[in-house]
Parts: structure tokens; sequence; C-alpha cells
């Protein structure tokens, strides 16, 4: 009894086959992966919100007088604040500050960070490669500004507006260019390349929710 093996054109048509279901799984199962980074992110934010509210409880109110990546490693954007700019390099991290408040150093790595090359809202380089947590500690920024003018809990009428904590770039659960293609010299808050950017943000009022450039961007005109 003979037997017959596939013919090359048979072959051919199978493969064919399998590479448009692979075609069309994989996009979907890496949408579905990002989805499960972004909630895991938020979570960790939560959690981020909880130890917030912890330290002012037990500072009267008041938020961290700390610093976060890019204040350390970009001064300049203190510069119409010189005595906290002085303090900089003396200032303990906030990741450090918060951690007696947390349950684990991991809830300070977003599962998506890949590193950062500008900030989203200067424009200004920041090495944070090959990734944030890798470099610094955290995935997270700080509205550091909160703590430079002591502000406390009491201080905000609608804490819902504003951003208190967020994740340190947009491009790890948006889209569109990343920061090498859009260039520091480009850089401009009206480039439509940075609307398809979205941030996990922890607000004043203790609610995490992922926004958009647009959004955030609102949220930091919030008036201290």
């Amino acid at each position: 009894m003979s037997r017959r093996g596939f013919t090359l054109v048979e072959l051919l048509v199978v493969i064919g086959i399998i590479a448009l279901v692979a075609a069309m799984v994989f996009p979907v199962l890496a949408a579905v992966r990002g989805k499960a980074r972004e909630t895991a992110c938020l979570s960790n934010m939560r959690q981020h919100g909880l130890a917030f509210g912890m330290y002012a409880q037990d500072y009267d109110g008041y938020y961290p007088y700390a610093v976060d990546p890019a204040d350390r490693d970009t001064p300049q954007i203190w510069s119409a604040f010189p005595a906290f700019q002085a303090q900089i390099p003396a200032l303990p991290w906030l990741h450090d500050v918060l951690m007696p408040y947390e349950k684990s150093r991991e809830l300070f790595h977003c599962p998506s960070d890949t590193g950062i090359v500008m900030e989203d809202f200067t424009g200004l380089e920041l090495d944070c490669l090959p990734t944030c947590f890798a470099k610094h500690g955290t995935s997270y920024l700080y509205r550091t500004e909160i703590a430079v003018r002591g502000r406390n809990e009491a201080a905000f009428a609608t804490p819902a507006t504003l951003n208190l904590y967020m994740e340190g770039s947009g491009i790890w659960h948006g889209a569109g260019p990343d920061d090498r293609s859009i260039g520091v010299a480009n850089w401009s808050k009206n480039n439509p390349a940075l609307f398809q950017r979205r941030f996990n943000t922890l607000r004043g009022d203790g609610h995490v929710k992922c926004l958009n450039f647009q959004s955030l961007q609102a949220l930091w005109s919030t008036s201290l």
C-alpha cells in the first residue's frame, strides 16, 4: 500500500493559512497583554494612593517633601524655586519615603516601563534607560510642586482636578512615535504625536484613571 505525502502546493497552502491566522491572532494577544499590564499599573497606583493618604495622616495632612527622577535629573525645571532647586541633590526619593506604607518595592514598577528619553510635558532629555525602574527604582513621577509650595490635603478645593502622581511616560500605555522619533528639538505640547499618549494617573481625591495627553495636560494647569 502506497503512502501519499503532501505536495508542495498543499504545504504552501497550509503555511499560508497558519500565517493568516497568526496575523489575526497575534495583534489581539498583544492588545490583551498590553491591557493586562495597564491594569497591573493601575493597581499599583491605587496602592500608592493609599500610601499617600497614610503618609498625610501621619504628617498633619502634608505630602512628602521628596523628589522623583525628573527632579533629580532635570533640576532646571525648578529655576523659579532656587531654594528648592539647591536642595534637590540631598532630598530623599519619593518612593523611599512612601516605602514604609507600601507592601513591596515592586509596586513602584510599571510592567510596561520601557524607559524614558524625553519628558512628555517639558521636552527635556531624561536618561531613564534601560527602564526608569531599573535606573532609579521607580516608574512613576510626582507633582512635586505640591511639596515645594507646602500644600496639604486641605489646600485643594477640588482634589479630583489635581494630578498627584503619574507614570513616567505616555508611550508605555499609549501609541504613536517614540521620543527618539519626535526629538527634543521638535518637541511641543501641540505636537499631534503626543496626543496618542496615555498616562495612568492618581488624582488628589485618590481615584486612578488612564488619561490621554490633553486630559493630563489640563490637570497640570490646576493652580496650586
